[in-house]
């Protein structure tokens, strides 16, 4: 029996910032059941959304911890910059880069930011491999009011 392949989805911020969606999207996701492994670009990243995610509403926050501490494994959302899925998630986002492995995630979260030329691109040849590579793809594109439209 083999395992159902990975989803790779890319949701390509055109209005919001990464701030503005990514709580968003980690609340879906926890709603779901999952652990999330949040991939970022570096630490620097990853230190700004440790602090972000504590505090980006009065009301609450997202539970969530970073590689390195103690505990990590157990955390339902972790924040790395490395590669390794200490926390046994089942989505991986990635911030920043071209995951180099999904392998034994559910689904890949690949968030890129369209107003950033190197990004966009990142993005395109990302596409393209995963296409190429016969991956179960969807583009995601923010709509013109709030939310998310499926364009692919």
């Amino acid at each position: 029996m083999t395992a159902a392949p990975v989803e790779v989805w890319f949701y390509h911020l055109e209005r919001a910032s990464l701030e503005q969606v990514l709580p968003e999207l980690l609340e879906k996701t926890l709603a779901r059941g999952w652990r999330a492994l949040v991939r970022t670009a570096d630490n620097r990243q990853r230190d700004a959304l440790d602090a972000w995610l504590w505090t980006y509403r009065d009301e609450s926050f997202l539970p969530h911890g970073m590689a390195g501490e103690a505990g990590a494994e157990r955390q339902p959302i972790l924040l790395t910059a490395g590669h390794e899925n200490i926390n046994a998630a089942q989505l991986l986002f990635v911030l920043g880069e071209a995951p180099p492995d999904v392998t034994g995630y559910a689904r890949c979260i690949v968030v890129f930011d369209g107003r950033d030329a190197d990004a966009l691109a990142r993005a395109r040849d990302y596409w393209k491999g995963c296409k190429a590579g016969g991956m179960n793809i969807a583009y995601w594109k923010q709509g013109e009011t709030r939310g998310w439209e499926r364009q692919a």
